[in-house]
This record gives structure tokens, sequence and C-alpha cells, in this order.
């Protein structure tokens, strides 16, 4: 049976979201590699937080890399097949390669350090915003922020399933966007708490720091394919991959194409390799004869394995 396997990024991590699978030793064993990289200790943090620790984009990145290779990790020895193809969400992008064997995990780590970062210095805090637009499709989305940027940039940033489409840019250009995605009918329009407008063209920057760190980065060719966020695309050559990751950085985030072109891979289930409950409710939404299955803990886990023989 074909199925995919995709990773979440961030926004949905919580303390104690590993809980689950605590007593697992390749999840702490991945942990521990990834916290003497970055010299902190990330069990310590996702396991007792504070909540608002746990939020700063420079630690939830690394943190949520971590969770979904040490997810990854425990499916592989727990009998998980190699998937037929697999992809991220945003930051998740990340932990895809690094099961697909492009990066090296400790490499990885230090890179989505460096990537929340960027991202976060590309911008000064209060400068730009992110909004959710529930009930508008991407045409009605873009036209919102056409009318709506004037000088400014607010453009769609993440396109999650038919009707779902979150927006980015300087804030005053946002906030006119949302009061014309209400004006369009949206079912809700609402300013999202985040600390920085990602994946839209203020992020440029952040992309030029990745691109300096990944030319000094062994990449491989990937074992699995990894379809990207910029352009659904899965590429097989390491520049062609280090392109994809920087235009990542200020690209929207193309989930729908995405979960389509799964599913035209003849996938017929797709597991959500991670502690969080984010990619799956999209997945029947946007092709209803998909089942999305998170990997939530050991029984749902060991349910998957068996699912997909």
């Amino acid at each position: 049976m074909k199925f995919a396997l995709v990773f979440p990024g961030q926004g949905h991590q919580s303390v104690g979201m590993m809980k689950a699978y605590c007593e697992e030793a390749v999840v702490r064993r991945t942990f521990d590699e990834a916290s003497a990289a970055l010299d902190l200790d990330l069990w310590n943090m996702v396991a007792t937080g504070p909540a608002e620790v746990l939020a700063q984009t420079v630690n939830t990145q690394p943190i949520m890399l971590t969770a979904g290779v040490a997810v990854y990790r425990l499916w592989r020895q727990r009998g998980g097949g190699v998937p037929t193809v697999m992809a991220g969400h945003s930051l998740g992008e990340y932990s895809a390669l690094v099961a697909a064997g492009v990066v090296d995990f400790s490499d990885s780590v230090g890179l989505v350090r460096l990537r929340a970062e960027a991202m976060q210095m590309a911008v000064p805090l209060g400068e730009g915003a992110m909004a959710a637009l529930l009930g508008l499709e991407e045409p009605e989305a873009r036209a919102a922020c056409e009318q709506a940027a004037q000088v400014q940039v607010v453009s769609c940033a993440n396109l999650n399933a038919p009707g779902q489409i979150v927006i980015a840019g300087h804030t005053a250009a946002v906030e006119r966007a949302v009061a014309i995605a209400k004006e369009m009918g949206a079912k809700r329009a609402v300013m999202l708490h985040v600390s920085a407008p990602f994946h839209c063209s203020l992020m440029k920057p952040a992309g030029e720091k990745l691109k300096h760190r990944l030319e000094s980065l062994h990449l491989r060719r990937p074992d699995i394919p990894v379809l990207h966020n910029a352009d659904v695309q899965p590429y097989t050559e390491p520049d062609q991959i280090r392109d994809a990751l920087v235009r990542q950085a200020y690209s929207p985030v193309r989930w729908i194409e995405t979960v389509q072109s799964i599913a035209k891979m003849g996938c017929t289930k797709v597991m959500e390799c991670g502690p969080v409950h984010m990619l799956s409710p999209l997945t029947k939404r946007i092709d209803k004869q998909l089942e999305g299955l998170p990997l939530l803990d050991l029984p749902s886990i060991d349910k998957a394995v068996v699912s997909v023989g």
C-alpha cells in the first residue's frame, strides 16, 4: 500500500506534548542529540516549559524539528515502513529532509535555529503580522490582499485547505485585508498571535542568511522523495534542494497542492509524524479519498503500522 508521511511545523506546540512518548529510548536519544548540538536542554523545555519560552520561535523551531524526527524514528523502530513520499508544512519540511537522509540531524538543528533567528530579525517586532481567513478560496484571498496592499506587503502565506488560508505582511496591510475579507463574506478573518510575518516577501533577508548557511552544509540526494513547499516538486540534487529551502522562507506554503500531489501518486493514507494534530484534519478536507492518521502515541503508531501492512 502506498502512503505518505508528513511533518507539522510550528504553531501547535505545547508544554508536555511529548509525554505520550517519554518512555521510549529512541525519542529521548533524539532530544539528547539535538540538545547537545545547541547546548540547550530541549527536553526539559518541552516537558516543563514555561509556555512562553517554548513559544519563542528560536526555541519552537528546533523543538518541532526534533519532535518530528523522534516520532519518525519511533515509527521505523515499531515496524513502520518506508513511505512513498514525504512532505512537511513550513518548518516540517526540514524534518522530512532529515528523515529522507538529505541532511544530518545534528546539522539540521543548528540550521533551523539560524532560520528562526533570521526570520525574527527580518522584520522589527510589531511591523509584521499574519491573519487567518476562513471561508474564502485562494482567488478571493489574493484579491483581498491586492486591494489591501497599497504601498505595503500582504500576500497569501499558507494555503492550508479549501477555505483555510493564512496571509502575512505589514501589520497595517494585513489588518486592511482582514477587513476586506470580512466584507467579501469570509466566515472568520482574525489576526494571529505570531512573532513575524512568515512566508511573504518580507522574509527575503532571512532567505539570504539561509542561503549563506546552506552553501556550507553538506546535503545528499534524498532516499525518499520530498515535496517542497515552494513549488510542490520532489528535487533530487542538493543544489536544487538548497534553492527550494531558500525560496520557502518567503514563498507561500502550498499545502493544498502538496496533498493533491500525494493523492496523485497513489497514496491512500497520510501519516502525520509528530506530537500534534495539525495536518491530519486538513487531509480529508483537501481530498476526501485520503485518510489522515496522526501518530500521537504508541497505540496510534501501532494501528497505523498495521493499516499499511
